[in-house]
């Protein structure tokens, strides 16, 4: 089974890893695949990397661990980044159908979304044709209020970090250090492409 995990990923920090690891666990050793967004829907405010720094640092982070890969599919569609379209355009390019409702097993992706952005799925693009897609689980923090919405299939529990990508970028436009934020390659890549300066 693949899952996959969507997000900005500006940049990829321990608690993405944390959360992955997690997921991979609960799901049964799935591999879970990040999934960076070009452009999203809801975060229309400029990324500080291009989306191929974010996904090349997602590469980095994941690199050594079996249960984790990139899928950087969403760099080659149009922005912004609808997850109704990229399941799509997943399943035509890995042979998996992708029309139909209901449940096919192996055959279907698993969403891997917070609980954040599960309370969004109502205003999502097209969300009525996600059930044929893929089967939404949620991850959530210990003490998280969860959403109801008939669509998420099962939640999850992930351990509680607290860590956001927007305060690694503050710390680096600071001057501060980012060492145990995030993976060692990772802080080399943004000191060596000078990124969130």
């Amino acid at each position: 089974m693949d899952a996959l995990f969507g997000g900005s990923f500006d940049p990829v920090h321990l608690a993405h890893l944390v959360i992955a690891e997690a997921a991979s666990e609960a799901l049964d050793g799935a591999t879970v695949r990040f999934l960076p967004a070009r452009e999203q829907p809801f975060k229309r405010a400029a990324h500080g990397a291009t989306p191929e720094q974010r996904a090349d640092m997602l590469a980095l982070a994941a690199a050594g661990n079996a249960r984790l890969a990139v899928e950087r599919i969403e760099l080659t569609l149009p922005t912004p980044s609808y997850t109704v379209r990229t399941l799509r355009a997943l399943a035509e390019r890995d042979g998996r159908g992708g029309g139909g409702g209901g449940g096919g097993g192996g055959n279907r992706y698993t969403l891997l979304l917070g609980a954040d952005a599960a309370r969004d799925l109502a205003a999502w693009w097209e969300v009525e044709a996600l059930p044929g897609l893929a089967d939404v689980v949620v991850f959530a923090r210990p003490g998280t209020a969860l959403p109801s919405h008939p669509l998420i299939r099962r939640v999850i529990s992930v351990p509680s970090i607290e860590l956001s990508a927007t305060a690694v970028r503050e710390r680096v436009r600071a001057g501060h250090s980012i060492r145990y934020l995030v993976p060692e390659p990772v802080r080399e890549y943004i000191a060596a492409h000078g990124l969130y300066r």
